[in-house]
Protein backbone atom coordinates (compact mmCIF):
# COMPACT_ATOMS: atom_id res chain seq x y z
CA UNK A 1 0.00 0.00 0.00
CA UNK A 2 1.35 3.38 -0.99
CA UNK A 3 0.00 6.90 -1.20
CA UNK A 4 -2.34 8.00 1.61
CA UNK A 5 -1.21 7.23 5.15
CA UNK A 6 -3.51 5.23 7.41
CA UNK A 7 -6.00 7.41 9.25
CA UNK A 8 -4.54 6.29 12.55
CA UNK A 9 -0.90 7.09 11.68
CA UNK A 10 0.64 9.51 14.22
CA UNK A 11 4.02 10.04 12.53
CA UNK A 12 5.97 8.63 15.49
CA UNK A 13 6.03 4.97 14.46
CA UNK A 14 7.51 3.71 11.22
CA UNK A 15 4.94 1.57 9.43
CA UNK A 16 5.97 -1.95 8.49
CA UNK A 17 4.79 -2.62 4.94
CA UNK A 18 4.27 -6.36 5.44
CA UNK A 19 2.26 -5.80 8.60
CA UNK A 20 0.14 -3.18 6.85
CA UNK A 21 -0.54 -5.49 3.93
CA UNK A 22 -1.60 -8.23 6.33
CA UNK A 23 -3.89 -5.96 8.33
CA UNK A 24 -5.46 -4.27 5.32
CA UNK A 25 -5.82 -7.60 3.50
CA UNK A 26 -8.18 -7.13 0.55
CA UNK A 27 -10.26 -4.41 2.21
CA UNK A 28 -9.57 -1.83 -0.45
CA UNK A 29 -10.90 -4.17 -3.15
CA UNK A 30 -13.92 -5.25 -1.12
CA UNK A 31 -14.70 -1.64 -0.30
CA UNK A 32 -15.49 -0.96 -3.93
CA UNK A 33 -18.91 -2.35 -3.00
CA UNK A 34 -19.17 0.02 -0.04
CA UNK A 35 -17.69 3.32 -1.23
CA UNK A 36 -20.93 4.81 -2.56
CA UNK A 37 -22.64 3.91 0.72
CA UNK A 38 -19.75 5.41 2.71
CA UNK A 39 -20.08 8.59 0.67
CA UNK A 40 -23.78 8.81 1.59
CA UNK A 41 -22.97 8.28 5.25
CA UNK A 42 -20.24 10.93 5.08
CA UNK A 43 -22.62 13.48 3.61
CA UNK A 44 -25.08 12.83 6.43
CA UNK A 45 -22.24 13.21 8.94
CA UNK A 46 -21.12 16.50 7.38
CA UNK A 47 -24.67 17.84 7.66
CA UNK A 48 -24.81 16.75 11.31
CA UNK A 49 -21.48 18.51 12.01
CA UNK A 50 -22.96 21.68 10.54
CA UNK A 51 -26.05 21.41 12.74
CA UNK A 52 -23.73 20.89 15.74
CA UNK A 53 -21.89 24.12 14.95
CA UNK A 54 -18.62 22.40 13.99
CA UNK A 55 -18.76 23.40 10.32
CA UNK A 56 -19.72 26.65 8.68
CA UNK A 57 -22.20 26.76 5.82
CA UNK A 58 -19.34 27.21 3.34
CA UNK A 59 -17.42 24.27 4.81
CA UNK A 60 -20.49 22.04 4.80
CA UNK A 61 -21.28 22.89 1.19
CA UNK A 62 -17.70 22.37 0.07
CA UNK A 63 -17.43 18.97 1.76
CA UNK A 64 -20.85 17.78 0.58
CA UNK A 65 -20.12 18.95 -2.96
CA UNK A 66 -16.81 17.11 -3.10
CA UNK A 67 -18.40 13.98 -1.65
CA UNK A 68 -21.06 14.02 -4.35
CA UNK A 69 -18.35 14.53 -6.98
CA UNK A 70 -16.33 11.62 -5.55
CA UNK A 71 -19.32 9.30 -5.72
CA UNK A 72 -20.00 10.34 -9.29
CA UNK A 73 -16.34 9.99 -10.32
CA UNK A 74 -16.22 6.51 -8.81
CA UNK A 75 -19.39 5.34 -10.55
CA UNK A 76 -18.20 6.75 -13.89
CA UNK A 77 -14.70 5.28 -13.63
CA UNK A 78 -12.73 8.49 -13.06
CA UNK A 79 -11.75 7.49 -9.51
CA UNK A 80 -10.38 4.07 -8.64
CA UNK A 81 -10.23 2.58 -5.19
CA UNK A 82 -6.88 0.79 -5.31
CA UNK A 83 -3.73 -0.01 -3.35
CA UNK A 84 -2.98 3.68 -2.77
CA UNK A 85 -5.49 3.51 0.09
CA UNK A 86 -6.01 1.35 3.15
CA UNK A 87 -9.78 1.26 2.65
CA UNK A 88 -12.67 3.35 1.35
CA UNK A 89 -12.68 5.47 4.50
CA UNK A 90 -9.09 6.60 4.06
CA UNK A 91 -9.75 7.14 0.34
CA UNK A 92 -12.61 9.53 1.08
CA UNK A 93 -10.63 11.55 3.59
CA UNK A 94 -7.56 11.66 1.32
CA UNK A 95 -9.64 12.90 -1.60
CA UNK A 96 -11.31 15.61 0.48
CA UNK A 97 -7.99 16.77 1.92
CA UNK A 98 -6.44 16.83 -1.55
CA UNK A 99 -9.26 18.93 -2.95
CA UNK A 100 -10.13 21.13 0.05
CA UNK A 101 -7.00 21.24 2.20
CA UNK A 102 -7.67 21.99 5.88
CA UNK A 103 -11.43 21.82 5.38
CA UNK A 104 -11.11 18.24 4.14
CA UNK A 105 -9.40 17.27 7.38
CA UNK A 106 -12.54 18.16 9.32
CA UNK A 107 -14.70 15.36 7.87
CA UNK A 108 -13.65 12.82 10.49
CA UNK A 109 -14.58 15.03 13.44
CA UNK A 110 -16.56 13.08 16.06
CA UNK A 111 -16.49 9.98 13.90
CA UNK A 112 -14.70 6.65 14.03
CA UNK A 113 -14.12 4.19 11.24
CA UNK A 114 -16.18 1.89 13.45
CA UNK A 115 -19.46 3.75 13.00
CA UNK A 116 -18.41 4.70 9.47
CA UNK A 117 -18.09 1.10 8.29
CA UNK A 118 -21.15 0.04 10.29
CA UNK A 119 -23.20 2.66 8.49
CA UNK A 120 -21.87 1.71 5.06
CA UNK A 121 -22.49 -1.97 5.75
CA UNK A 122 -26.03 -1.33 7.01
CA UNK A 123 -26.79 0.67 3.86
CA UNK A 124 -25.26 -2.08 1.71
CA UNK A 125 -27.13 -4.91 3.44
CA UNK A 126 -30.37 -2.94 3.32
CA UNK A 127 -29.98 -2.55 -0.44
CA UNK A 128 -29.24 -6.27 -0.87
CA UNK A 129 -32.26 -7.28 1.19
CA UNK A 130 -34.43 -5.03 -0.94
CA UNK A 131 -33.04 -6.81 -4.03
CA UNK A 132 -33.67 -10.16 -2.37
CA UNK A 133 -37.27 -9.24 -1.57
CA UNK A 134 -37.81 -8.11 -5.17
CA UNK A 135 -36.24 -11.25 -6.65
CA UNK A 136 -38.35 -13.56 -4.49
CA UNK A 137 -41.51 -11.54 -5.12
CA UNK A 138 -40.98 -11.57 -8.88
CA UNK A 139 -40.24 -15.31 -8.90
CA UNK A 140 -43.46 -15.89 -6.96
CA UNK A 141 -45.46 -13.78 -9.40
CA UNK A 142 -44.09 -15.57 -12.48
CA UNK A 143 -44.69 -19.01 -10.97
CA UNK A 144 -48.26 -18.10 -10.00
CA UNK A 145 -48.96 -16.86 -13.53
CA UNK A 146 -47.87 -20.20 -14.94
CA UNK A 147 -49.68 -22.11 -12.19
CA UNK A 148 -53.01 -20.49 -13.05
CA UNK A 149 -52.59 -21.46 -16.69
CA UNK A 150 -51.96 -25.11 -15.80
CA UNK A 151 -54.11 -25.65 -12.69
CA UNK A 152 -55.84 -28.72 -14.17
CA UNK A 153 -52.90 -30.23 -16.09
CA UNK A 154 -52.25 -33.67 -14.55
CA UNK A 155 -48.76 -34.82 -13.63
CA UNK A 156 -47.25 -37.42 -11.31
CA UNK A 157 -46.37 -36.57 -7.75
CA UNK A 158 -43.33 -38.22 -6.20
CA UNK A 159 -42.05 -39.15 -2.76
CA UNK A 160 -38.59 -40.66 -2.36
CA UNK A 161 -38.23 -40.12 -6.16
CA UNK A 162 -40.92 -42.81 -6.57
CA UNK A 163 -44.31 -42.21 -8.20
CA UNK A 164 -46.89 -41.57 -5.49
CA UNK A 165 -50.20 -39.90 -6.47
CA UNK A 166 -51.44 -37.75 -9.35
CA UNK A 167 -51.08 -34.04 -8.83
CA UNK A 168 -51.36 -31.03 -11.13
CA UNK A 169 -48.74 -28.92 -12.83
CA UNK A 170 -50.50 -25.90 -11.36
CA UNK A 171 -50.15 -27.24 -7.82
CA UNK A 172 -46.50 -28.07 -8.46
CA UNK A 173 -45.69 -24.56 -9.70
CA UNK A 174 -47.77 -22.88 -6.99
CA UNK A 175 -45.85 -24.91 -4.41
CA UNK A 176 -42.63 -23.31 -5.58
CA UNK A 177 -44.37 -19.92 -5.68
CA UNK A 178 -45.40 -20.15 -2.03
CA UNK A 179 -41.84 -21.04 -1.09
CA UNK A 180 -40.53 -17.87 -2.71
CA UNK A 181 -43.32 -15.86 -1.10
CA UNK A 182 -42.21 -17.11 2.32
CA UNK A 183 -38.65 -16.12 1.38
CA UNK A 184 -39.78 -12.60 0.50
CA UNK A 185 -41.37 -12.28 3.94
CA UNK A 186 -38.16 -13.58 5.54
CA UNK A 187 -36.15 -10.94 3.66
CA UNK A 188 -38.57 -8.25 4.80
CA UNK A 189 -38.22 -9.40 8.42
CA UNK A 190 -34.43 -9.30 8.17
CA UNK A 191 -34.66 -5.82 6.65
CA UNK A 192 -36.70 -4.64 9.64
CA UNK A 193 -33.91 -5.77 11.97
CA UNK A 194 -31.10 -4.22 9.92
CA UNK A 195 -32.85 -0.90 9.32
CA UNK A 196 -31.31 0.97 12.29
CA UNK A 197 -28.77 3.77 11.93
CA UNK A 198 -25.45 3.35 13.82
CA UNK A 199 -23.97 6.66 12.63
CA UNK A 200 -22.91 8.85 15.54
CA UNK A 201 -22.02 5.99 17.89
CA UNK A 202 -18.33 6.67 17.27
CA UNK A 203 -15.95 3.95 18.36
CA UNK A 204 -18.66 2.46 20.53
CA UNK A 205 -18.56 5.03 23.33
CA UNK A 206 -20.39 7.97 21.79
CA UNK A 207 -18.93 11.45 21.35
CA UNK A 208 -18.95 14.70 23.29
CA UNK A 209 -20.14 16.51 20.16
CA UNK A 210 -23.93 16.76 20.24
CA UNK A 211 -24.72 15.15 16.90
CA UNK A 212 -28.28 15.09 15.60
CA UNK A 213 -28.45 11.33 15.25
CA UNK A 214 -32.16 11.34 14.48
CA UNK A 215 -31.48 13.73 11.62
CA UNK A 216 -28.69 11.51 10.32
CA UNK A 217 -30.97 8.48 10.39
CA UNK A 218 -33.75 10.32 8.58
CA UNK A 219 -31.38 11.62 5.92
CA UNK A 220 -30.11 8.08 5.24
CA UNK A 221 -33.61 6.61 5.17
CA UNK A 222 -33.28 4.46 8.29
CA UNK A 223 -36.51 3.82 10.15
CA UNK A 224 -34.90 4.08 13.57
CA UNK A 225 -31.62 4.52 15.46
CA UNK A 226 -29.27 1.88 16.77
CA UNK A 227 -29.76 3.19 20.30
CA UNK A 228 -27.01 1.86 22.53
CA UNK A 229 -23.48 2.69 21.37
CA UNK A 230 -22.08 -0.57 22.74
CA UNK A 231 -24.77 -2.66 21.06
CA UNK A 232 -24.15 -0.92 17.73
CA UNK A 233 -20.62 -2.29 17.66
CA UNK A 234 -21.73 -5.75 18.76
CA UNK A 235 -24.35 -5.81 16.02
CA UNK A 236 -21.72 -6.05 13.29
CA UNK A 237 -21.62 -9.60 12.04
CA UNK A 238 -24.73 -10.63 13.98
CA UNK A 239 -27.08 -8.63 11.79
CA UNK A 240 -25.09 -9.67 8.72
CA UNK A 241 -25.69 -13.27 9.77
CA UNK A 242 -29.43 -12.66 10.06
CA UNK A 243 -29.48 -11.10 6.59
CA UNK A 244 -27.61 -14.07 5.16
CA UNK A 245 -30.10 -16.44 6.78
CA UNK A 246 -32.84 -14.77 4.74
CA UNK A 247 -30.71 -15.17 1.62
CA UNK A 248 -30.00 -18.77 2.56
CA UNK A 249 -33.63 -19.90 2.78
CA UNK A 250 -34.25 -18.34 -0.64
CA UNK A 251 -31.28 -20.17 -2.18
CA UNK A 252 -32.60 -23.42 -0.70
CA UNK A 253 -35.85 -22.90 -2.59
CA UNK A 254 -33.86 -22.12 -5.72
CA UNK A 255 -32.00 -25.39 -5.24
CA UNK A 256 -35.26 -27.34 -4.87
CA UNK A 257 -36.62 -25.81 -8.08
CA UNK A 258 -33.32 -26.40 -9.87
CA UNK A 259 -33.25 -30.04 -8.80
CA UNK A 260 -36.82 -30.58 -10.01
CA UNK A 261 -35.98 -29.04 -13.36
CA UNK A 262 -32.80 -31.10 -13.64
CA UNK A 263 -34.77 -34.30 -13.15
CA UNK A 264 -37.69 -33.25 -15.35
CA UNK A 265 -35.39 -32.18 -18.19
CA UNK A 266 -33.48 -35.45 -18.28
CA UNK A 267 -33.76 -37.54 -21.44
CA UNK A 268 -35.35 -40.28 -19.36
CA UNK A 269 -38.20 -38.00 -18.25
CA UNK A 270 -38.52 -35.30 -20.95
CA UNK A 271 -41.19 -33.49 -18.95
CA UNK A 272 -39.73 -30.03 -19.54
CA UNK A 273 -37.48 -28.31 -22.03
CA UNK A 274 -35.05 -25.78 -20.67
CA UNK A 275 -34.59 -22.58 -22.69
CA UNK A 276 -31.53 -22.59 -24.93
CA UNK A 277 -30.23 -19.43 -23.26
CA UNK A 278 -29.92 -21.37 -19.99
CA UNK A 279 -27.95 -24.29 -21.46
CA UNK A 280 -24.49 -24.71 -22.91
CA UNK A 281 -22.87 -27.09 -25.36
CA UNK A 282 -20.17 -29.67 -24.87
CA UNK A 283 -16.62 -28.90 -25.98
CA UNK A 284 -16.30 -32.49 -27.22
CA UNK A 285 -19.74 -33.95 -27.95
CA UNK A 286 -21.76 -32.15 -30.66
CA UNK A 287 -24.99 -33.80 -29.52
CA UNK A 288 -24.99 -32.34 -26.01
CA UNK A 289 -26.91 -29.46 -24.48
CA UNK A 290 -26.00 -29.17 -20.82
CA UNK A 291 -28.22 -27.61 -18.11
CA UNK A 292 -25.27 -25.69 -16.67
CA UNK A 293 -27.25 -22.71 -15.35
CA UNK A 294 -29.73 -24.91 -13.48
CA UNK A 295 -26.86 -26.96 -12.05
CA UNK A 296 -25.00 -23.84 -10.92
CA UNK A 297 -28.16 -22.54 -9.29
CA UNK A 298 -27.92 -25.58 -7.04
CA UNK A 299 -24.59 -24.26 -5.72
CA UNK A 300 -25.91 -20.94 -4.39
CA UNK A 301 -26.96 -22.35 -1.02
CA UNK A 302 -23.55 -23.80 -0.09
CA UNK A 303 -21.91 -20.49 -1.01
CA UNK A 304 -24.17 -18.73 1.48
CA UNK A 305 -23.71 -21.50 4.05
CA UNK A 306 -19.93 -21.08 3.81
CA UNK A 307 -20.24 -17.35 4.38
CA UNK A 308 -22.48 -17.88 7.40
CA UNK A 309 -19.98 -20.34 8.85
CA UNK A 310 -17.12 -17.86 8.40
CA UNK A 311 -19.02 -15.05 10.09
CA UNK A 312 -20.35 -17.22 12.91
CA UNK A 313 -16.79 -18.40 13.53
CA UNK A 314 -15.70 -14.81 14.23
CA UNK A 315 -18.58 -14.02 16.61
CA UNK A 316 -19.21 -13.53 19.56
CA UNK A 317 -16.33 -11.39 20.78
CA UNK A 318 -15.99 -9.48 24.04
CA UNK A 319 -17.82 -6.16 24.07
CA UNK A 320 -16.30 -3.33 22.06
CA UNK A 321 -14.67 -3.33 18.66
CA UNK A 322 -12.12 -5.98 17.67
CA UNK A 323 -10.27 -6.18 14.36
CA UNK A 324 -11.55 -9.74 13.95
CA UNK A 325 -14.76 -8.18 12.66
CA UNK A 326 -12.97 -7.11 9.49
CA UNK A 327 -13.04 -10.80 8.50
CA UNK A 328 -16.85 -10.75 8.30
CA UNK A 329 -16.87 -8.36 5.34
CA UNK A 330 -15.56 -10.64 2.56
CA UNK A 331 -17.99 -13.55 3.14
CA UNK A 332 -20.92 -11.15 3.44
CA UNK A 333 -20.19 -9.44 0.13
CA UNK A 334 -19.35 -12.69 -1.64
CA UNK A 335 -22.54 -14.44 -0.57
CA UNK A 336 -24.85 -11.60 -1.58
CA UNK A 337 -23.07 -11.06 -4.90
CA UNK A 338 -23.32 -14.71 -5.94
CA UNK A 339 -26.67 -15.47 -4.32
CA UNK A 340 -28.51 -12.52 -5.84
CA UNK A 341 -26.91 -13.03 -9.25
CA UNK A 342 -28.48 -16.48 -9.32
CA UNK A 343 -31.82 -15.54 -7.76
CA UNK A 344 -32.38 -12.78 -10.26
CA UNK A 345 -32.15 -15.32 -13.11
CA UNK A 346 -35.09 -17.35 -11.81
CA UNK A 347 -38.01 -15.26 -13.17
CA UNK A 348 -36.72 -15.38 -16.76
CA UNK A 349 -36.04 -19.10 -16.42
CA UNK A 350 -39.59 -19.74 -15.19
CA UNK A 351 -41.05 -17.72 -18.07
CA UNK A 352 -39.14 -19.68 -20.70
CA UNK A 353 -39.79 -23.25 -19.50
CA UNK A 354 -41.72 -25.49 -21.89
CA UNK A 355 -43.61 -28.34 -20.20
CA UNK A 356 -44.65 -31.43 -22.17
CA UNK A 357 -48.17 -31.88 -20.82
CA UNK A 358 -48.74 -35.12 -22.74
CA UNK A 359 -45.60 -36.66 -21.27
CA UNK A 360 -46.60 -35.60 -17.77
CA UNK A 361 -50.04 -37.18 -18.18
CA UNK A 362 -48.63 -40.37 -19.68
CA UNK A 363 -46.34 -40.82 -16.67
CA UNK A 364 -49.34 -41.32 -14.36
CA UNK A 365 -49.67 -45.08 -13.88
CA UNK A 366 -52.79 -46.95 -12.57
CA UNK A 367 -51.22 -47.80 -9.22
CA UNK A 368 -51.07 -44.09 -8.42
CA UNK A 369 -54.88 -44.08 -7.94
CA UNK A 370 -54.67 -46.55 -5.03
CA UNK A 371 -54.82 -43.92 -2.29
CA UNK A 372 -57.90 -42.31 -3.84
CA UNK A 373 -59.55 -45.72 -3.99
CA UNK A 374 -58.73 -46.44 -0.34
CA UNK A 375 -60.35 -43.16 0.73
CA UNK A 376 -63.43 -43.92 -1.37
CA UNK A 377 -63.83 -47.14 0.61
CA UNK A 378 -63.41 -45.18 3.85
CA UNK A 379 -66.30 -42.92 2.85
CA UNK A 380 -68.34 -46.11 2.38
CA UNK A 381 -67.65 -47.05 6.00
CA UNK A 382 -64.62 -49.35 5.60
CA UNK A 383 -61.94 -48.83 8.29
CA UNK A 384 -58.90 -47.19 6.72
CA UNK A 385 -56.44 -50.04 7.32
CA UNK A 386 -58.84 -52.51 5.67
CA UNK A 387 -59.49 -50.02 2.85
CA UNK A 388 -55.73 -49.72 2.42
CA UNK A 389 -55.43 -53.51 1.98
CA UNK A 390 -58.34 -53.71 -0.50
CA UNK A 391 -57.01 -50.83 -2.60
CA UNK A 392 -53.64 -52.53 -2.82
CA UNK A 393 -55.35 -55.68 -4.08
CA UNK A 394 -57.38 -53.70 -6.64
CA UNK A 395 -54.42 -51.86 -8.17
CA UNK A 396 -54.42 -53.88 -11.43
CA UNK A 397 -58.00 -52.77 -12.11
CA UNK A 398 -57.57 -49.07 -11.33
CA UNK A 399 -56.61 -48.19 -14.92
CA UNK A 400 -60.24 -47.31 -15.65
CA UNK A 401 -59.78 -44.10 -13.68
CA UNK A 402 -58.46 -40.85 -15.11
CA UNK A 403 -56.11 -38.25 -13.64
CA UNK A 404 -58.96 -35.72 -13.77
CA UNK A 405 -61.08 -37.91 -11.52
CA UNK A 406 -58.23 -38.13 -9.06
CA UNK A 407 -57.69 -34.37 -9.08
CA UNK A 408 -61.40 -33.65 -8.63
CA UNK A 409 -61.41 -35.89 -5.57
CA UNK A 410 -58.89 -33.49 -4.04
CA UNK A 411 -60.48 -30.12 -4.67
CA UNK A 412 -57.37 -28.15 -3.78
CA UNK A 413 -55.66 -29.71 -6.81
CA UNK A 414 -58.49 -30.00 -9.30
CA UNK A 415 -60.70 -27.41 -10.98
CA UNK A 416 -61.07 -25.59 -7.66
CA UNK A 417 -57.29 -25.43 -7.26
CA UNK A 418 -57.27 -21.85 -8.48
CA UNK A 419 -58.78 -20.86 -5.14
CA UNK A 420 -55.48 -21.69 -3.43
CA UNK A 421 -53.63 -19.70 -6.08
CA UNK A 422 -55.94 -16.73 -5.52
CA UNK A 423 -55.20 -16.83 -1.80
CA UNK A 424 -51.48 -16.86 -2.54
CA UNK A 425 -51.99 -13.82 -4.74
CA UNK A 426 -53.78 -12.07 -1.87
CA UNK A 427 -50.83 -12.76 0.42
CA UNK A 428 -48.47 -11.49 -2.25
CA UNK A 429 -50.46 -8.26 -2.60
CA UNK A 430 -50.33 -7.84 1.18
CA UNK A 431 -46.53 -8.09 1.08
CA UNK A 432 -46.28 -5.47 -1.65
CA UNK A 433 -48.74 -3.05 -0.03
Amino acid sequence: MSGASPLWAKGRVELDAAVQRFCAADDVVLDRELLVHDVKGSIAHVNALYRAGILSVAERDALAGELVALGRDFMEGRFTLDERFEDCHSAIEARLTERLGEVGKKVHTARSRNDQVLTALRLYVRAQLERLTAACTTSCERLLTRAKASAAVPMPGWTHLQRAMPTSLGAFLAGHAEGFLDDAYAARAALDLVDACPLGTGAGFGTSVELDRDGEAAELGFVRLALNVHAAQSGRGKLDLLALQALHVATLDVRRLAWDLSLFASQEARFVRLPDAFTTGSSLMPNKRNPDVVELLRTLAPTVEGAMTEIAGVLALPSGYHRDLQATKAPLLRAFARGLAGLELVPALVDALTFDEAALRAAITPDMYATDRALELVREGVPFREAYRRAAAEMPTLSERTPEESLRARRSLGAAGNLAIERLEERLRSLKA
